[in-house]
């Protein structure tokens, strides 16, 4: 089956464009008798916002609204109460100190997906940051030239050639899909093994118990980076669009190797 490739510009326009619609309709003052809908996400379900496999979509909902509710009544107090009680400066420290930590993950997935030059950089900003940059807490790295490379184990399966699967939301989470789901559970088991195998905390006597305070304070900080709020955005159909925005995302990210062909250079006749 062949898939049709839209270009950038024609993508974002046309996403505009339909962000325009719904914004009217949902900002326009209703009327005193309720006019019924001229149209249904039916009439669009051979339109790219609607080209994500979702066969659990009851199920993937449900988990959507507990995330919000999970949330609204216990992450976000959480973090709100971090934010206030912690001065700017710490808050961008310790972000810093988890990111340099997961420069771990972005190591182990570009040698799985046999980028050397990324491998390299990564392994670059990981000491820099951890020496010069105190742990992660300052970012020097970045000013020397060594950008960061997100990856993990999801793209390494989409870099190989391993399908997204159908779409999947996950508690607490949110968006994903099986291969991701999966990809996640082999980052969070190399996290693990590389963790039990330093130890970091061992000799302390209360090592179990530093270990959920860093996993907890791990937990706060990526919520605290992530600026996402559910049904804040103002779509009439987020559910929809959220799930196309992960979809689009981790296809980009995922890019398969190319293999060129070996061009023949062409001879001078009689050679």
């Amino acid at each position: 089956m062949t898939t049709v490739r839209y270009k950038p510009g024609v993508r974002m326009l046309a996403m505009l464009c339909m962000l325009f619609v719904t914004g009217c309709a949902a900002t326009r003052e209703s009327s005193r008798v309720e006019v019924p809908a001229m149209h249904t996400m039916d009439e669009f379900r051979d339109q790219h916002l609607a080209e994500v496999a979702d066969p659990w979509e009851t199920f993937n909902r449900n988990i959507y609204r507990f995330n919000y509710y999970f949330d609204k009544n216990l992450f976000l107090p959480v973090v709100s109460g971090y934010e206030f009680i912690t001065p700017t400066f710490v808050q961008k420290r310790v972000s810093g100190i988890y990111n340099n930590l997961g420069e771990v993950r972005n190591l182990t997935n570009s040698l799985f997906q046999l980028k050397g030059r990324e491998s390299v950089t990564t392994l670059g900003r990981f000491l820099t940051n951890s020496t010069i940059g105190l742990a992660g807490m300052f970012d020097p790295a970045t000013s020397f030239g060594l950008k960061r490379r997100n990856e993990d184990f999801g793209q390494t399966l989409g870099y190989w050639g391993v399908d997204s699967g159908p779409y999947l939301v996950l508690p607490v989470f949110g968006p994903s899909s099986l291969r991701d789901t999966g990809g996640l559970a082999v980052d969070s088991g190399i996290n693990y093994a590389i963790y039990t195998a330093v130890a970091p905390f061992e000799n302390t006597g209360n090592s179990g118990a530093i270990t959920t305070g860093v996993k907890t304070g791990e937990a706060i900080d990526a919520r605290h980076q992530q600026p996402f709020r559910y049904y804040e955005s103002g779509y009439p159909f987020e559910y929809y669009m959220v799930r196309f925005l992960y979809h689009e995302k981790r296809k980009m990210e995922s890019f398969p190797p190319v293999i060129e062909p070996v061009k023949t250079p062409k001879l001078p006749d009689g050679q």
